[in-house]
């Protein structure tokens, strides 16, 4: 199990940031994650590998007037 924004989330082996991002339906262009307090950069998403027991943030920039 990992913490995705706090909340509990099942954990899979082999499951990347890409993967978390796609099974949470975040679709917004710009994203922040970071991946237990370290800052995971875009093209890393896919290949960066997310331990069991993790805390995953993942933050959506939003800009408006």
């Amino acid at each position: 199990m990992i913490r995705v924004n706090g909340d509990p989330f099942e954990w899979k082996d082999g499951m990347t940031v890409a993967d978390i991002i796609r099974l949470k339906n975040f679709i917004f262009p710009m994203l922040i994650v970071q991946l237990n307090g370290q800052l995971i950069r875009r093209p890393a998403f896919a290949t960066t590998a997310v331990p069991d027991d993790a805390d995953v943030q993942i933050i959506h920039m939003m800009s408006g007037g």
